[in-house]
C-alpha cells in the first residue's frame, strides 16, 4: 500500500511539472489590433510581452527564445493565433522587440509551457 501511494504521488508530480515544447515560425502583431478585445477578453496592449496561441491554455505562460539570435523572454498567452499559415506563435510587438525580430517580421523560435516567469 505504501509503495503504491508513492508511486501515485510520484506521477503526479511528474505530470505537474511537465511542459509542451515546440519549434517553429514566430511572427508578431501589434498596430492594427492594439486596444481590441483579445481572446482572454482584455484589451490588447502591444506593449505588453504577450503570446498568442491557438491551443495553450490563456493565461500559461511561454518561454521562447529566438533561434537565430539566443535572446529568451517569458510571457503569457492572452490570445489566439496565429493565423498566417505555417506560424506557431504571434508576439506582441513588445515581445517581438525584446526576442530581435520585430524588423524581420518573423523568426524562428523555440518555445515551451513554463509555469511562471
Amino acid at each position: 500500500m505504501f509503495k503504491r501511494a508513492i508511486a501515485v504521488l510520484s506521477l503526479v508530480a511528474l505530470s505537474a511539472t511537465s511542459s509542451i515544447a515546440f519549434t517553429g515560425e514566430a511572427s508578431w502583431y501589434g498596430p492594427g489590433f492594439h486596444g481590441k478585445k483579445m481572446a482572454n477578453g482584455k484589451p490588447f496592449n502591444q506593449n505588453a510581452i504577450t503570446f498568442a496561441h491557438k491551443t495553450l491554455p490563456l493565461g500559461s505562460y511561454l518561454r521562447v527564445t529566438n533561434l537565430k539570435n539566443g535572446k529568451t523572454i517569458c510571457g503569457p498567452v492572452t490570445d489566439r493565433g496565429p493565423y498566417a499559415k505555417g506560424r506557431v506563435i504571434d508576439a506582441s510587438k513588445a515581445a517581438a522587440i525584446a526576442l530581435g525580430y520585430k524588423d524581420r517580421g518573423h523568426t524562428p523560435i523555440e518555445g515551451e509551457q513554463v509555469t511562471s516567469c
